[in-house]
């Protein structure tokens, strides 16, 4: 439950082996596109492509849309288009209004008395401290002399192979206390048995799966318990780690994000001696790690369409974690929303691929698959939802990997309906030339995707 969402999104689905998959299926593309497209209703909706007929549309996903539309602080409008499968939507010239959340102050702060002491004197609570960016954030904070008090579980890390000593080695300089936010009761008792006021939390809690239940549990339920049991101890701002994506929700993860994000906002309009900083970061450099190892053993590059659908600002885990910290005390970061990306150009996975193959020394090799094979996947599996629910969290990924293929990891104009790379924020000085130069060097060690390994 550590870590950061499926911002890098996430599946049980190993890239490695999706990528054989499709090599393997490449010679059947062609013969694939030559036939007649079924005659079946298909619906996009912001994007996502659903299997429909009149009679058995989604409410899942309507209600999901409405559901948004309680919780999120700002308008936006859904488009809906008839689409054949032998179309292919054009995602990047699309124009609507995304779900924001402000990005100006929605209240005047009052200015917390923690302000003012010494960093040493700051109780800063972490939770999803053992997580991909977690402990990143943990070892920044620790070194600006913070107090940190790290939440974990008793066996954490991937598939929880970690032990307690494990943690408490990889965490060092911070008062390590184990417990379960995702249980509010064990949560508070935790704290209060820490017998220390809290002054900060600050939350890199997500959903290790991307999964439905798993992504409310998590984003949501897990994340409002730190609020809540962070309150009781004295909490007066909180920091939350949440995902430029949400900006478009169409998933899950999306949506619980969205859903806290609102409610943290309206306990600082409520009280104005609380104050938050929501983090969206753009694509991380773990996520674009996946296929460098096979261009190193001579194998394409696999991309969707003609690998122009995207593009990112990505951002290293040290800057990011950096970042994080500085919300804890910058005054310029209260009652923000702030979007961030890392340094230079916003990237495709076409100029991606062009860099890695440069870098390692080989002749470019791309295999383009056509972004119509996972609509029609999608479809297929919402209908199977219908039959079997349970293999929604199959569908899901499905939509998952989609929406990644896909959508920009940029900040999306709400003048124009586009994602703007002049318009995302840069920060840092890590790159993801030199992430790549390192990883051709050293391999993937210490950057292992676990369950969020497809895109």
């Amino acid at each position: 439950m550590e870590g950061h969402s499926p911002s890098s999104s996430a599946s049980h689905f190993r890239f490695s082996s999706l990528c054989t998959t499709l090599r393997q299926s490449h010679n059947h593309f062609s013969k694939l596109n030559s036939l007649s497209p079924p005659k079946m209703s298909l619906y996009l909706s912001s994007n996502v492509l659903n299997l429909h007929s009149p009679k058995t549309r989604s409410f899942r996903n309507c209600s999901a849309f409405q559901f948004i539309n309680q919780v999120t602080p700002a308008p936006y409008a859904i488009t809906r288009l008839p689409l054949s499968l032998s179309q292919s939507p054009k995602f990047s010239r699309e124009r609507f209004l995304p779900i924001t959340a402000s990005i100006t102050p929605t209240v005047e702060p009052t200015p917390s008395s923690f302000r003012g002491k010494n960093a040493s004197e700051i109780n800063v609570v972490v939770v999803g401290s053992t997580g991909y960016i977690g402990k990143f954030v943990v070892k920044e904070l620790v070194s600006r002399g913070f107090n940190v008090i790290a939440i974990a579980r008793e066996r954490s890390g991937i598939r929880g192979r970690n032990r307690k000593q494990d943690t408490l080695t990889e965490l060092n300089g911070a008062n390590v206390w184990f417990s379960d936010v995702a249980s509010l009761d064990v949560l508070e008792k935790s704290l209060e048995n820490l017998g220390l006021p809290i002054d900060v939390v600050v939350s890199c809690l997500a959903s290790r799966t991307g999964g439905v239940k798993d992504s409310w549990k998590i984003d949501y339920e897990a994340t409002k318990n730190s609020l809540v049991a962070g309150r009781k101890r004295g909490a007066s701002h909180f920091v939350l780690l949440s995902a430029i994506c949400v900006q478009k929700p169409l998933l899950e993860f999306q949506r619980a994000k969205l859903k806290f994000e609102a409610e943290l906002m309206k306990e600082a309009e409520e009280d104005d001696g609380f104050t938050y900083s929501i983090v969206r970061p753009t694509a991380f450099f773990k996520s674009l790690g996946g296929q460098v190892e096979l261009v190193k053993d001579g194998k394409p590059y696999v991309m969707f369409g003609d690998g122009k659908l995207c593009a990112c600002k990505p951002i290293s885990e040290q800057d990011l974690a950096s970042f994080i910290a500085d919300c804890v005390l910058e005054k310029d970061k209260i009652n923000q929303v702030l979007p961030i990306g890392g340094p230079g150009k916003a990237l495709t996975p076409l100029e991606q691929g062009e860099m890695l193959f440069r870098l390692a020394g080989r002749e470019p090799n791309f295999l383009k698959v056509p972004i119509g094979i996972m609509d029609f996947a999608i479809g297929f599996l919402d209908f199977l939802v219908k039959i079997f629910p349970s293999m929604e969290d199959a569908a899901e990924f499905g939509k998952i990997g989609r929406y990644y293929a896909a959508e920009s990891m940029l900040v999306l104009d709400p003048e124009t309906g586009e994602y703007s790379a002049e318009k995302t924020p840069s920060y840092g000085k890590d790159t993801l030339e030199e992430f790549f130069e390192r990883v051709l060097r050293e391999g993937m060690a210490g950057q292992e995707l676990g369950e969020q390994t497809i895109f």
